[in-house]
C-alpha cells in the first residue's frame, strides 16, 4: 500500500467525513436555502448529474480511446497525467494520475483509506459510499467481499489489488473491454464505461446492457 500524506485534509479521531471547506459549503447551502435562493431538489439534481454523468463521461472517453488506440493505451499506462491532459482533461489540483489495467489475471480497485482522495477531473464527484468509513476499511481487508456487495463476482484465481489514493497520487482503473464490441466507435464504447468500472467496484457494461 502507498504511504499517505493527507495534510491537505482535516480528520478527527472519529474519522469525520467533512473537511473545513465542505462544512463551509454546507453552511452556505443552508443559508441560501433558508432565504429561498436555492431549491435543494434542484441542487441535488445538479450534483447527481455531475457525479454520475458529466464527470465520469470524461473518464469514459479516456477508457474508450485506450480500448481502440494501442499507442494511447501504452501512453496512459506509462503516464496517465500526461495522456489524459493530451485529451484536454487537466487536473485542477496538481495531483498525479496513475492508470491501472484490469486483466483476466488481475482486478484493480481504488480506495482512499484516510479520506476521499479521488481523480475528480476524470471521474467527477466522488460517490458518498467512496468516502464512507466502511468502504475505506473493508476495501483493504476484504476486497472480494466488497466487490460481492456491488454485485461483482470474480474467479477465485483472479488476483485483486487495492490501490490507496493519496493527496498527491490518484488512480483510475482501465476496465477490460467487453466482448462483442469489435468495430465499435469510441463514442459507442464510452457508453459501456461506468464510474464504478473506473473505480474497480464494477465492470464495464456488456453490449446488451445499453440502448442500441
Amino acid at each position: 500500500m502507498a504511504d499517505h500524506d493527507h495534510d491537505h485534509h482535516h480528520h478527527d479521531e472519529h474519522g469525520s467525513e467533512l473537511s473545513e471547506t465542505q462544512l463551509r459549503v454546507r453552511a452556505l447551502e443552508t443559508i441560501l436555502t433558508e432565504k429561498g435562493y436555492v431549491d435543494p431538489a434542484a441542487l441535488d439534481a445538479i450534483v447527481e448529474t455531475y457525479e454520475t454523468k458529466v464527470g465520469p463521461r470524461n473518464g469514459a472517453v479516456v477508457v474508450a480511446k485506450a480500448w481502440t488506440d494501442p499507442a494511447f493505451r501504452q501512453a496512459l499506462l506509462a503516464d496517465a497525467t500526461k495522456a489524459v491532459a493530451a485529451l484536454g482533461h487537466i487536473s485542477r489540483i496538481g495531483d498525479h494520475l496513475v492508470a491501472v489495467e484490469n486483466t483476466p489475471e488481475r482486478h484493480n480497485m481504488i480506495v482512499c483509506t484516510l479520506c476521499s482522495c479521488y481523480p475528480w477531473e476524470v471521474l467527477g464527484l466522488p460517490p458518498v459510499w467512496y468516502k464512507s468509513a466502511p468502504y475505506r476499511s473493508r476495501a483493504v481487508k476484504d476486497p472480494r467481499g466488497v466487490l460481492a456487495d456491488f454485485g461483482v463476482a470474480l474467479p477465485k484465481e483472479t488476483e485483486i489489488r487495492v490501490w490507496d489514493s493519496t493527496a498527491e497520487t490518484r488512480f483510475m482503473v482501465l476496465p477490460m473491454r467487453p466482448a462483442g464490441t469489435e468495430g465499435w466507435s469510441e463514442d459507442r464504447l464510452a457508453d459501456l464505461v461506468t464510474r464504478d468500472s473506473m473505480i474497480g467496484t464494477g465492470l464495464a457494461r456488456k453490449p446488451g446492457e445499453i440502448n442500441q
